[in-house]
């Protein structure tokens, strides 16, 4: 099942979706047990550690707490541009985005206080966006 690769098409029917909640990015040396990991919506090892999104408490003013927009277009893991484009777009209003890829759609975590500003700049490129 291919998905989209053209880039003007995923930014005009990219549709992000805000999705409830917080969440927190975590590492451990030595991984996470598996408690901890059946709450995590990802999981990735690095020669560092373990790092997981999973969702954030209140009680954890320490950790740093992000939104969750998913891309909701089925994008091509080879298209060209896509997260770029977004990336460039919400930096241009400093947020600081990290992104992730998985096989049907992106999704990109932006500051928990700022993902209403994310989505009404997403929002505005479906808009405005006609390349070429």
């Amino acid at each position: 099942m291919n998905g989209e690769r053209n880039l003007e098409t995923l930014l005009r029917t990219m549709q992000p979706q805000l999705k409830a909640g917080k969440w927190a990015f975590r590492t451990s040396p030595n991984g996470f047990d598996s408690a901890t990991l059946d709450k995590a919506i990802l999981m990735f090892k690095e020669s560092e550690g373990v790092t997981i999104i999973s969702p954030a408490s209140d009680e954890e003013a320490h950790v740093p707490a992000w939104g969750m927009i998913t891309l909701s277009i089925h994008s091509d893991l080879e298209a060209v541009g896509f997260l770029a484009a977004i990336t460039s777009a919400l930096a241009a209003i400093d947020i600081p985005v990290n992104a992730v890829s998985a096989f049907f759609h992106d999704h990109i975590f932006v500051p928990y206080e700022r993902r209403e500003d994310a989505l009404e700049c997403l929002r505005c490129m479906m808009r405005e966006t006609h390349i070429g």
